[in-house]
């Protein structure tokens, strides 16, 4: 099966090859970190290096677990391949399996002439020993599933056709998402929907389950399902709680913090913090929590819930994160700012509507922005397209051409 080329993640992996650091690509199953790895060695052989210098060990294979999960075999595995006139490249998948995956990364590290890159599916592996151990030695790539620019490169419009339906890329992204996979399946939404599905129960048995004290797969499904449902609101573990409570599914704050918790270590969701723009804090009451993928939301849910306007919202989220960006949710007054992104010490600010069709709606969308005391770029993200605005400096702009970098 032809690979799906990551240009980006390539590149950066590129930018770090040789590099005294071990290069951690972290995010959700099946989001493309093992292909981006195999895009990589075949980068690697295409500059001349030798089939021979590289190591590879999927550590989610049966075969190569029991043979090096154990850590100090593989550790072993590696000191034999070795050679001190040439650099040998190693690429460890999966390597929240590891046993003491943490002793190991870093020995493999600190050899001289070794090129370490190893992938994870949960944020636990990047906590203690691994940070305190490689501080300073090692950067971490996080990657997601498609973009819709990468999702509209390699699925382009199509026309009706005799037996076939036109297609849009756009309006299949925001229903069906990005995950690599999901573009190889024509879009037939029944195969989507158990595609999606099945990888959502694989993070929650292998990746969820497992890490909680006590686990109710009932309870579980219910919080997953509310903030699903829920993405783009302000929402706290007190609330939640109430909640499922009043609905009949009677649960306390510390078993709706722990499956949260497990949501977003597993990358299923992703936590925006509030921030008080004037006086420059952190709200730490409640924040607002988006899906890793908008085809999650929708396998999940179905078409019970559809709000295309947190759709969009959450499109927007991601791809701030994409772009390398700090993103947080901005409180002014009492007004708030759909998103502010930090990335290089500057910031900017994202207001996200489905639509402005009249001019008090405008005006409603832009009333946040133009209270902001500061000078910062200010955007507002329309769901419709038409052309580019600017309202006294504020850039409106359809949200497919700022998905796509042409506005």
């Amino acid at each position: 099966m032809e690979l799906i080329d990551r240009p980006a993640y390539v590149a950066w992996l590129e930018k770090w090859r040789d590099h005294d650091v071990v290069k951690v690509l972290t995010g959700v199953r099946r989001s493309g970190k093992s292909t981006i790895l195999e895009l990589f060695r075949s980068r690697l052989l295409s500059t001349g290096v030798a089939p021979d210098q590289i190591v590879s060990v999927n550590l989610e294979d049966p075969d190569q677990e029991r043979e090096y999960a154990a850590g100090l075999r593989l550790y072993a595995h590696v000191m034999g391949r070795r050679r001190d006139d040439r650099t040998t490249y190693v690429f460890l998948d999966e390597a929240q399996h590891l046993a003491q995956f943490e002793r190991t990364v870093g020995g493999l590290g600190l050899l001289r002439g070794v090129d370490v890159y190893i992938t994870g599916s949960n944020s636990d592996f990047l906590s203690g020993d691994l940070a305190s151990r490689l501080t300073g030695r090692f950067v971490e790539l996080h990657v997601l599933p498609f973009s819709y620019r990468e999702l509209a490169g390699v699925m382009s419009p199509t026309p009706a056709g005799p037996g076939r339906a036109p297609y849009d890329p756009w309006p299949a992204y925001l229903r069906f998402g990005g995950f690599p996979y999901v573009a190889r399946l024509s879009q037939d939404e029944t195969m989507v929907r158990q595609y999606l599905t099945s990888v959502v129960s694989t993070i929650v048995m292998k990746d969820i389950a497992p890490r909680q004290a006590s686990f109710s797969p009932t309870l579980f499904g219910s919080v997953l399902e509310f903030m699903m449902d829920n993405v783009g609101n302000l929402a706290n573990t007190k609330r939640i709680s109430d909640t499922l409570t009043s609905m009949g599914r009677k649960t306390g704050r510390t078993a709706v913090e722990h499956y949260v918790g497990g949501l977003a270590d597993s990358y299923l969701l992703y936590r925006a913090p509030r921030y008080d723009v004037r006086g420059r804090v952190y709200l730490e009451n409640s924040a607002k929590y988006y899906a890793v993928d908008p085809g999650v939301r929708w396998a999940l849910l179905g078409s019970r819930h559809p709000d295309s306007g947190r759709v969009l919202e959450n499109v927007v989220y991601l791809e701030l994160l994409r772009r390398g960006h700090r993103v947080s949710v901005g409180q002014v007054g009492r007004q708030e700012v759909d998103f502010i992104a930090e990335a290089d010490g500057t910031q900017s600010y994202y207001q996200v509507t489905e639509r402005v069709d009249t001019p008090e709606a405008v005006e409603r969308e832009l009333a946040p922005l133009r209270t902001i005391p500061d000078n910062y770029p200010r955007w507002l993200l329309v769901g419709t397209d038409g052309p580019a605005v600017s309202w006294a400096g504020i850039r409106q702009v359809s949200v497919r051409d700022w998905l796509l970098g042409t506005e």
